[in-house]
């Protein structure tokens, strides 16, 4: 199945908002969770004022939080219940991409919010392809909702808020990180996690990221490794016509000894030649702080002062 890329002037299709009223599905594309750490990211939401339905738990099978078929199934059964406002992942690591294979929604008529980051890149990318589909990059119930509000490894509870909630105009992120290379630059937010955002090359959901502001993050390499990924995007034409970048603090990325390059020294080497803005240490996806949450699809202005600053242009979600 060719999937389509999303062309000037295409219907950009965005979820309702959600209130205190609506009902959030668990739902495990990727990998399994905790018990305990679902319970307790179900029971943060409840806090937050939401509803959450009761899931069938699947059965794990390896690094997987089901079957392919499961999983799918699941997927797509939970988009069309009408008594579902919203899908929250209850954590990444990996599979999402299984999933995307003979992945046909036949009922499509209103998108949910579908709230997620790591491996849910993967369906993030597919869904913006194929349908324009606004995505919400930000904690699971497993993987920051767990934790809770404003604390270390848990989420930021305003910018979650906004971005699913927030429907009279646009807001901005104070992204807490560093400015590598200054300047301003407007452009639809796209990307998530680095490695995943990599593997969408070559496949009919690969980002077509002229013309966006580019969110890269992720966890757990060598700086050679994340020098590698980033050679292979800007040799891929990833990075032509890219206006400005976001980039997280990818912990658990030491550089190997003293005096060895750091990520900070790769990003800066390999990108700066670009000449767009670019924010380094952004406390979002993959991060000790509270989580922000940035939503997918929408246009956005990337402030490179300071910390750093995005301003949201316009609502990720419908009244």
């Amino acid at each position: 199945m060719e999937v389509p890329a999303v062309e000037v002037g295409m219907e950009v299709r965005k979820p309702r908002a959600l209130n205190g009223r609506s009902v959030l599905m668990p739902f495990a594309p990727a990998s399994p969770a905790e018990f305990r750490k679902v319970l307790a990211g179900a029971e943060e939401l409840r806090r937050l004022g939401f509803q959450v339905a009761d899931a069938t738990p699947l059965s794990p099978e390896g690094y997987f939080a089901g079957s392919i078929a499961g999983r799918r199934n699941d997927f797509l059964s939970e988009l069309e219940r009408n008594d579902v406002d919203g899908l929250v992942a209850v954590r990444g690591g990996y599979g999402s991409n299984y999933i995307l294979d003979n992945l046909e929604i036949q009922r499509f008529s209103a998108p949910k919010v579908i709230l997620g980051y790591s491996d849910l890149t993967s369906l993030q990318a597919y869904l913006w392809r194929r349908y324009a589909w606004v995505g919400f990059y930000g904690p699971m119930l497993a993987a920051g909702l767990d934790a809770g509000d404003g604390v270390e490894k848990g989420y930021d509870r305003e910018s979650l808020l906004a971005a699913v909630g927030k429907t009279d105009g646009g807001w901005t992120l104070n992204l807490r990180g560093e400015t590598l290379f200054g300047g301003e630059a407007e452009g639809r937010i796209l990307g998530g996690c680095m490695t995943l955002v990599e593997t969408t090359l070559g496949t009919p959901w690969e980002l077509d990221t002229r013309g966006s502001i580019l969110l890269l993050e992720d966890r757990g390499m060598k700086p050679w490794q994340v020098d590698r990924l980033l050679m292979h995007l800007r040799q891929a034409g990833a990075f032509d016509g890219v206006r400005g970048i976001v980039l997280g603090e990818f912990p658990e990325c030491d550089a190997p000894g003293a005096g060895s390059p750091t990520v900070r020294d790769v990003c800066a080497r390999i990108l700066g030649g670009l000449g767009v803005p670019i924010v380094f240490g952004a406390a979002v996806g993959h991060t000790p702080r509270p989580m922000r949450t940035v939503p997918l699809g929408v246009k956005a202005r990337l402030k490179a002062q300071g910390e750093g600053e995005l301003e949201i242009l316009e609502p990720a979600v419908l009244p």
